[in-house]
């Protein structure tokens, strides 16, 4: 059930947030702010337009007046290629980090009822279309054949009472998610306060 953030512990808004992040591109001709941007791309996916080509056609199709609520000026969408250079320039450990804190303040302003434990679920889960930009090269396969490009591997904890994210990293192709777990969750679980479910534990 959603519940709205209590006026004494408000929660911060996202937009706020997503202005912080570090904008990689020069001053020069830069036509749409990267926090509009973000928030564009935030809420189409929350649509389930979750491509590059989906997110543009999003904004696109909703018109202008929702894109200058989100901060696009212009009240026109960013394309597809514009979106493509601009993820792939953006410091991802900046925004995952930004958005870490983010639903951290979401879990504290809307906290579990008295003497309930904040469940978190830990799964992971290899990043649709990530071999085809830029995911690692894994080693050669067995039959003697060349290198396999590998998907990218991502560990993620998620708030099972709010369904927000509060944690993630990526798994290196040479390991598995079990030696990542420990140090994701040394900085969202609290002794007592939270328990923490995956597939290879319950505790």
């Amino acid at each position: 059930m959603y519940r709205r953030c209590p006026r004494d512990r408000p929660c911060r808004p996202l937009i706020e947030v997503l202005a912080e992040i570090p904008d990689p591109r020069q001053a020069r001709g830069k036509r749409y702010p990267l926090a509009a941007v973000l928030a564009l791309t935030c809420v189409a996916m929350l649509c389930g337009y979750r491509s590059y080509g989906a997110i543009a056609e999003w904004g696109r199709n909703y018109g202008g007046d929702l894109l200058r609520a989100l901060g696009l000026e212009w009240a026109s969408a960013p394309c597809a290629a514009t979106l493509y250079l601009l993820f792939r320039a953006l410091d991802r450990a900046a925004l995952e980090e930004a958005l870490g804190r983010w639903a951290e303040g979401v879990l504290a302003a809307t906290p579990a009822p008295a003497g309930v434990a904040e469940g978190l679920a830990c799964d992971g889960k290899a990043l649709r279309g990530s071999r085809k930009h830029g995911a690692p090269v894994g080693p050669p396969e067995r039959s003697g054949g060349g290198p396999i490009r590998m998907g990218a591997h991502l560990l993620c904890v998620v708030s099972q009472r709010l369904g927000v994210s509060v944690a993630q990293a990526s798994v290196d192709d040479k390991t598995n998610e079990i030696p990542v777990l420990p140090a994701m969750l040394r900085g969202v679980v609290r002794e007592g306060q939270r328990a923490v479910s995956s597939q290879w534990t319950r505790c």
